[in-house]
């Protein structure tokens, strides 16, 4: 009989323990339940506030930049003349410079609808107001004193002078009666935890990119295993911010080619479309390596869906900045 009693006792402590909750055991050194890890995200997969899409300047002459490094996703794509124009989304973030700001063009519609964003626009070509009026763009001009800043102190041509700020944006959306929030969600996904990339047969070392979108502009990157991101480059000069001086740091590049068309519009010869409505190949870069991935974009609102190519598994990307980079097709591209 004690025999017997011993083994119900043994039995119902098991089956007590099998019954216990997950994490119910877990306790920290102070012997207090273990509290679930909370991430520092550099853009909130939940936030459902609605990002603002700026034109930011490229010019040689309009260097350095202000506050791009706050921006979550930097689309560069190219404009006439081989210059290039960034375009940088913002959400969530208190920033007092942004710029400087130069004017709309069409091919970075499809890019602002896909995001749901506000455009954010000094002017722009007649084609492409007219394109954004067609689409039903939200877009806000911030070339006048209520939503604008001109940096009177800096030495270059007005037209680089332009500035703005989040607390200006968010007047303006309420002026202009745009909605603020969204419920269309963010194009990437994000990992809490840091992607290791080199799991992939066909991922290859990545330490310096080089992206050239014509004579005038070549965009670079060189991998930095301190801070686990990449240091970037205007042609071969840093790329760095007009208040601090730093270089700008990018944990997560995209990098695909894509057919660029010279066509002419009231007048002018040099305006540019792209040929990004379909599917193609480029790369994901991250950590210091890199991986082919596919692309795929089925119409104009539809948002781009990247894969990894080796295993159609929907791309998923490390918790920071992104810059996207789509350069012209049969241009130099190299990753060393």
């Amino acid at each position: 009989m004690k025999k017997i009693i011993i083994f119900l006792c043994v039995l119902l402590t098991l089956v007590g323990c099998s019954n216990s909750k997950p994490n119910e055991n877990k306790l920290d050194e102070n012997n207090e339940p273990k509290q679930e890890e909370q991430v520092n995200w550099f853009v909130n997969p939940e936030s459902t506030t609605r990002p603002f899409a700026v034109m930011i300047n490229c010019h040689n002459g309009a260097l350095p930049q202000s506050n791009i490094d706050k921006a979550y996703i930097v689309y560069e794509l190219m404009v006439e003349g081989g210059i290039t124009r960034m375009m940088a989304l913002y959400k969530d973030v208190d920033v007092d410079k942004i710029g400087s700001i130069r004017s709309a063009r069409s091919q970075y519609l499809s890019y602002v609808l896909e995001n749901d964003a506000i455009y954010v626009s000094a002017g722009g070509s007649a084609e492409g107001i007219r394109a954004i009026n067609k689409l039903g763009v939200n877009r806000m001009d911030v070339d006048n004193s209520t939503y604008g800043i001109r940096d009177k102190s800096l030495k270059r041509d007005w037209e680089h002078t332009l500035f703005t700020s989040t607390e200006k944006l968010k007047l303006a959306a309420k002026n202009y009666n745009y909605k603020t929030t969204t419920d269309k969600g963010l194009v990437l996904n994000y990992s809490k935890d840091e992607i290791d990339l080199s799991k992939y047969t066909s991922a290859k070392k990545a330490d310096d990119i080089s992206i050239t979108y014509s004579n005038y502009r070549t965009s670079k990157y060189s991998y930095d295993t301190e801070s686990k991101s990449y240091l970037r480059f205007m042609n071969n000069t840093k790329n760095v911010d007009l208040n601090t001086g730093e270089q700008y740091k990018v944990k997560n590049i995209i990098v695909y080619d894509v057919n660029y068309t010279t066509f002419s519009s009231d007048g002018y010869w040099g305006y540019q479309k792209i040929d990004n409505i379909g599917s193609g190949e480029g790369y994901y870069i991250t950590d210091g390596y890199a991986v082919p991935i596919t692309w795929s974009k089925k119409d104009t609102n539809s948002k781009t869906v990247y894969k990894i190519k080796e295993t159609n598994e929907e791309l998923v990307v490390n918790n920071g900045n992104t810059y996207i980079q789509i350069y012209p097709k049969g241009n130099n591209f190299s990753i060393k």
